[in-house]
Formats: structure tokens, sequence, C-alpha cells
């Protein structure tokens, strides 16, 4: 069948995640359905980060070069992400365009891949990051406002925090000889 309608898989995918996500908020409500996101966001961002290593032969990478990749791999899914500053405590994004386009209005749940894909890189790289979402497409913002924090903030923290991943000792072997 050959008729003129606005689906691809691009608008299917996008489509579907609104769909999961207007569940979720009307189940469990926004805080709730942000967390479950959250799950996927940083399963992704540890997959996405990962690549980047790979392209870059790096073990770890610099600040410049999170902020790169941030700006980078938005990009290459159609969203406009930018930067508008940077120093040793912090990364400031901009954003013109969601990789989601029209599918996040109303959606504030959607934010959360970004929050934790930019959380998770900077963190894995940097050791921290509180990445917090000051304006928003999916709020009804006309662009986003991301500070990522690469280190901790005085007081409350207002946005989402993230750690690096920690490799844990392994514990000692028990070398009691029983009952004392």
């Amino acid at each position: 069948m050959d008729v003129k309608i606005d689906l691809d898989r691009d608008v299917f995918l996008r489509t579907l995640v609104r769909e999961l996500a207007t569940s979720l908020e009307s189940v469990i409500g926004l805080e709730e359905a942000s967390g479950y996101i959250s799950l996927v966001g940083r399963a992704v961002g540890t997959q996405i980060d990962d690549m980047y290593l790979k392209a870059l032969g790096a073990s770890q990478l610099s600040r410049e070069q999170v902020a790169d990749a941030l700006v980078d791999l938005k990009r290459r899914i159609q969203g406009d992400f930018y930067i508008i500053e940077q120093d040793d405590t912090k990364i400031v994004l901009g954003n013109r365009a969601c990789p989601f386009a029209e599918k996040v209005l109303g959606r504030e749940s959607m934010c959360m891949m970004t929050s934790n894909v930019f959380g998770t890189v900077a963190a894995r790289n940097l050791g921290y990051a509180n990445v917090e979402l000051q304006e928003t497409i999916a709020r009804g913002d006309a662009g986003c406002r991301v500070v990522v924090h690469l280190v901790p903030l005085a007081g409350p923290a207002s946005g989402r925090e993230y750690f690096a991943d920690v490799e844990l000792p392994a514990p000692a072997p028990d070398t009691s000889t029983g009952p004392a």
C-alpha cells in the first residue's frame, strides 16, 4: 500500500517512548515514572560512554571530551545541544531541538533520558555529576538549559546526583576458627 502518512521508524519509536512515558506517568505518577526512565537512561549512558571511550582509545575522558561527547551524542540523535560555558566545576549546555521532537511536550519524565545519559557519562569519567534541568522543552520552554555540576553543591542538591562506579574490594576471607 502506498499512502501518504507521517510514519517511519523514527516517528514510531518516538511515539512508543512517549506512550510508555504517558502510561507510567498516569499509573504511578511523574516522580516514579522518572525513576523508571532513569534506570533505562543509566544503562544507555553506560553503553554510550563505552562507545566514546573505545572510539577515542581512552580509559577516561577529560572534562572537555565529556562536554564534546554530550553535544556529539545529542547531534547524532537529532538534538541541537551546544556548550554555553564550562569550567572545572560545571558544564552548561543549551538545546534548541529535542531528539523526541514534539513527542516530548508535556512528558517531563522523558527528560530523565538526558539527565541520566549526561550524568552517567560525566560521573563515570569525572567522578561525580549533578544534572540540573533548569529549562526543558517538555515543560514548554523554548529550549533546554542543562547544568552538569562536576563538584557537589553546598546545601541541598537541586538536580539529580550521579556517582562514579566504585569497585568494591572483595570481602576479607573468614579466618575465624569457630565460636570464641
